[in-house]
């Protein structure tokens, strides 16, 4: 049962808005797994992919959860049952709701080790500790990073705590005004780095590895992994989405702020490639080296290019910075819910909900040293959390969204308040719902299947 205590929040300005909504989108996922997946999977080819499933996957899906958000003005769970309930369908679809804020819950108890790690990089990278240092002595220092519990659990509990502050000040003025610092920050770094890169070997290389079209090595496999990239990248299927609709006024034009949000995000993804592959190129290192890409192979390069210790402490500092404007929208649809749902304030919400996630995230981060031997299935807690949000939870809640969206609720006031006619309105609806469900399932079936 809700408990109403105020007024819902709402964003102060349609920019503020966008820029939230943008840097829960430009998370480690583009920063990080963007690039190395780039590199994995054929450069070009992958991001001709990408930019394929972006468009016809990710942008219905994200415009589905807002525009719920938005009628709902609730947290998911209660905005899911009160729009289910309008249009007179069962109100169980409010476990729509809860798998999301589900999902960025347990998201953001590994995310948050993840973050605590490149803080902790900011640190050795500006001291000059890889300086010097070979392939095989910045791997040892990555292994022992991971190897010490204690060292995971200062840096995860600093990162979990800055979150918290950001989250428990508010909407407006935490969330809000964090993103309107932190994402034009974010982008200023980025352009230094490109611009320092562009000054160098090995920019041209990377320029046409990433965008001279190469269909040969376009696959099934790489459409697919694409297409799960595309969903993930976009903060869709975790409950965030629904939560920040819930904040928005009904001024606000859905299909073009999601264009919006869609066009900064893969330009963000695709300049943080080009930060990234012309340091890998000029420093003959090896674009493929996956998750290690940042954590490894760019120290590498870093301890010894003219500059290094400045590049590379920018270049930590700029994956700190995405990595908190995501990890406050992961934590936002709990704390809305409990402060929705119960009696406690917003400061209490925080504080119960970033505790639970930081026990959960000292399990994940135990698992790469004193409970390494502890598996279920095979699998250590840090790539349970991971595998049961990525392969289950996200795919099936973004699934079930755009169903409800495009087939559940009324299409006619959907048509109305999304202002489409004519053409423009049929290639939608075969897109909502048609073209992504689809895709969604194909990508769970043969996630599963792999």
């Amino acid at each position: 049962m809700a408990i109403n205590k105020q007024e819902h929040a709402q964003w102060s300005s349609s920019f503020g808005f966008v820029l939230a909504a943008v840097g829960s989108a430009v998370g480690l996922g583009n920063i990080w797994k963007f690039p190395y997946m780039v590199g994995e999977s054929g450069g070009s080819a992958f991001v001709i992919a990408y930019l394929f499933c972006i468009a016809l996957v990710g942008f219905p899906i994200l415009v589905a959860e807002w525009l719920i958000g938005r009628r709902g003005q609730k947290n998911p769970v209660n905005t899911f049952t009160d729009v289910a309930a309008s249009e007179g369908k069962s109100r169980s679809w409010g476990i729509v709701g809860a798998t999301g804020i589900l999902g960025g819950f347990l998201i953001l108890s590994f995310y948050s080790v993840i973050g605590g790690w490149a803080l902790n990089y900011i640190t050795k990278v500006s001291t000059g500790s890889f300086s010097g240092q070979d392939g095989d002595a910045v791997g040892a220092t990555f292994d022992a990073m991971l190897a010490s519990a204690s060292t995971l659990t200062i840096w995860h509990t600093v990162f979990m705590v800055i979150t918290a502050l950001i989250v428990g000040i508010g909407v407006t003025r935490g969330i809000e005004t964090t993103a309107k610092i932190l994402m034009p920050l974010l982008g200023i770094i980025l352009f230094v780095i490109v611009g320092y890169n562009a000054m160098n070997a090995g920019f041209g290389e990377a320029v046409n590895y990433l965008f001279v079209p190469d269909l040969s090595k376009l696959t099934g496999d790489i459409m697919l992994a694409a297409l799960g990239h595309a969903f993930f990248t976009l903060s869709i299927g975790m409950g965030i989405m629904v939560a920040y609709g819930s904040y928005l006024g009904r001024e606000v034009n859905l299909l073009k702020t999601a264009r919006m949000v869609i066009i900064l995000d893969t330009v963000i993804a695709l300049a943080a490639g080009l930060a990234i592959f012309p340091i890998i190129f000029n420093n003959g290192l090896d674009p493929a080296s996956g998750p290690g890409l940042i954590f490894v192979s760019l120290p590498i390069a870093f301890g010894s290019m003219t500059g290094g210790i400045i590049i590379g402490t920018l270049f930590f500092l700029l994956i700190t910075f995405a990595a908190v404007t995501s990890s406050i929208s992961l934590l936002e649809p709990s704390v809305e819910f409990l402060e929705e749902r119960t009696s406690m304030s917003r400061t209490m919400s925080t504080i119960v909900a970033s505790t639970v996630i930081w026990l959960l995230g000292i399990a994940a981060l135990l698992s790469f040293n004193l409970w390494a031997d502890f598996t279920i299935m095979g699998n250590g807690i840090f790539d349970v959390l991971d595998k049961l949000t990525s392969k289950f939870l996200l795919p099936l809640t973004g699934l079930a969204a755009i169903v409800f969206f495009a087939w559940r609720m009324d299409q006619r006031s959907i048509q109305q308040e999304l202002n489409l006619s004519g053409t423009a309105w049929t290639l939608w609806q075969i897109i909502a719902k048609f073209v992504a469900p689809i895709a969604v399932i194909v990508v769970f079936i043969t996630t599963l299947m792999s």
